[in-house]
């Protein structure tokens, strides 16, 4: 669940800052993904890191 929230979480704040900084479609979208895309490697890890210290 905690990468599925870092991908969402990621994405809306790549397109928002993309669209704050006057970004056309194709920017806010390029944005979203990148930002999708690293929030959601940081929600792996995190899962990971949670996994292994519970056990």
């Amino acid at each position: 669940m905690i990468v599925i929230g870092g991908f969402i979480l990621g994405a809306a704040i790549g397109g928002l800052t993309a669209k704050r900084r006057g970004g056309r479609r194709l920017d806010i979208l390029q944005y979203a993904a990148g930002y999708a895309i690293a929030f959601t490697l940081l929600g792996l890890f995190a899962t990971i890191f949670i996994d292994r210290m519970a056990r």
